[in-house]
């Protein structure tokens, strides 16, 4: 990839368990392979191909020569043009079902890298297979966290993730959010008054730039730069986990520039990013990779070989065979997803369409368009609600909306309607740092909702949501009086 960075050691952001971790001592043996044409092996325990149950593989897959080759995917069904990709060209079943090292396959991790250099050109970086999405950013939690150390996030965050840094030791900082993501001036606060007696000041940003989950959010440039400035400020690594990179809408052209990463602005190397193919391809696929410097690449193959080994060889096949000559092309994968962007933006739209019909007219809740992603972060107006209570105390600002929208959940759940509630996403942290001015229990008064479902649960979820809010409003009054 491009080399003009000034990369710097970051090697001190290593955790204990990295710098203790050796390499696989077989898996190195297995690459003196190379070094000869026609080298005779008795060292590993390789079974032969001519012993695989499987020869072939081949995949049929959306036609991307349409105009909009995923409107016609979904409108023609069976009867969609397709093209057929198999295990031939790129990466034949014979190589890529043997044993390989934790980067990835040579053929997989060359079309991963020429993937992500279209789309954001970074200085100095390498590709890593992982085995999708969760993998990866567990295994940055890893390589960087420590037991003690401190990593900062989004206020409200994927839970799922957040808590797999619990078990490691690591403590989450929660940097507050508005409609725009993550608030620079915010973790600039966190960062210059940072108590020391708390423990090591924060040297980890996790974060979702683009459709962050849950809010919907997605950071503007200027406020990507603010962060990357204050990353070099502070020497804090940024883990950019961002699945809705290529869901971001607009109300231009989809031909418009997608908003450049945190990678595509890395000089320094403190950039590790997270890409997925769960979102544009299909979440099965469990295939994904980290983009990092050369010094986390290397120690991200050692943590692979020691844990997971490398991703499952029909994913490599289909990726390498996908972006291949006889498959899409790196180009049709753009075509891919510009269509795919306006197909989930046409869903965001006739959601919120309903929502202003069957939920806002109530005057009981609000939404606004996310920018990126499949969520709208509905705000719940519990301040309204007869019952809702406000005191002030030494402590600050105090309300009772955490019970009044875990009331609310159970009705929705009671009606036949699943939401996801913001208390699920609340990011946890010492109640000896929480921010009693405007604590976080006091701003639970959201769900999560999805726009990626069918046009029927979106018809029926959001009219039992707002019958529930009605209902659930009135009775309050109705128990005063």
């Amino acid at each position: 990839m491009a080399s003009t960075s000034t990369q710097i050691d970051l090697s001190h952001h290593l955790s204990i368990e990295a710098r203790a971790r050796k390499p696989n001592p077989m898996k190195a043996i297995a690459r003196l392979a190379r070094r000869k044409p026609n080298m005779v092996s008795l060292a590993n325990g390789d079974p032969h191909s001519s012993l695989y149950p499987i020869r072939r593989i081949s995949y049929q897959v959306a036609s991307v020569a349409e105009k909009d080759p995923v409107g016609t995917w979904r409108r023609a069904g069976p009867a969609a043009r397709s093209q057929t990709i198999a295990s031939d060209r790129v990466l034949p079943v014979k190589s890529a079902m043997q044993y390989t090292n934790g980067a990835g396959l040579v053929e997989t991790q060359r079309a991963i890298t020429e993937l992500t250099e279209f789309y954001h050109k970074p200085h100095d970086h390498v590709c890593t297979l992982t085995i999708g999405n969760g993998d990866g950013v567990t295994k940055c939690f890893r390589l960087l966290g420590s037991p003690g150390d401190h990593f900062l996030a989004d206020e409200f965050s994927f839970s799922s993730l957040t808590n797999a840094a619990l078990p490691q030791g690591i403590k989450w900082v929660p940097v507050k959010i508005d409609d725009g993501g993550l608030i620079p001036e915010e973790l600039e606060r966190l960062m210059e008054n940072w108590d020391d007696r708390r423990g090591p000041r924060p040297h980890v940003l996790y974060t979702v730039p683009c459709g962050q989950n849950p809010s919907g959010s997605t950071l503007t440039m200027e406020r990507r730069r603010q962060i990357y400035e204050l990353a070099q400020r502070f020497d804090i690594m940024i883990i950019e986990d961002d699945p809705y990179y290529f869901l971001q809408y607009t109300s231009q052209s989809s031909t418009q520039a997608l908003t450049p990463s945190f990678l595509s602005m890395d000089v320094d190397g403190r950039v590790m990013r997270v890409d997925s193919l769960s979102k544009v391809v299909a979440p099965g696929t469990r295939l994904g990779w980290i983009t990092s410097n050369s010094l986390f690449h290397e120690h991200l193959i050692s943590l692979t070989d020691s844990s997971t080994q490398h991703a499952h060889a029909f994913g490599q096949i289909f990726l390498a065979e996908l972006l291949g000559p006889d498959g899409w092309g790196v180009t049709g994968f753009d075509a891919w997803v510009r269509s795919l962007r306006d197909e989930y933006q046409r869903r965001r739209d006739f959601f919120l369409d309903l929502f202003a019909r069957e939920v806002g007219v109530t005057g009981l809740a609000s939404a606004g368009p996310c920018e990126a992603g499949m969520f709208i972060w509905a705000r719940i107006h519990v301040e309204r609600h007869a019952r809702y209570q406000k005191v002030r105390s030494v402590t600050g600002a105090r309300t009772n909306c955490k019970e009044l929208m875990e009331e609310v959940f159970e009705r929705c759940v009671e009606a036949g309607l699943l939401v996801m509630p913001a208390s699920v996403f609340m990011l946890e942290t010492d109640a000896k740092y929480a921010d009693a001015q405007d604590p976080i229990d006091d701003r639970l008064n959201y769900f999560r909702l999805t726009f990626a479902g069918t046009e029927e649960a979106m018809e029926d979820g959001l009219a039992i949501l707002g019958q529930t809010l009605v209902e659930f409003f009135a009775d309050a009054k109705t128990e005063q009086n």
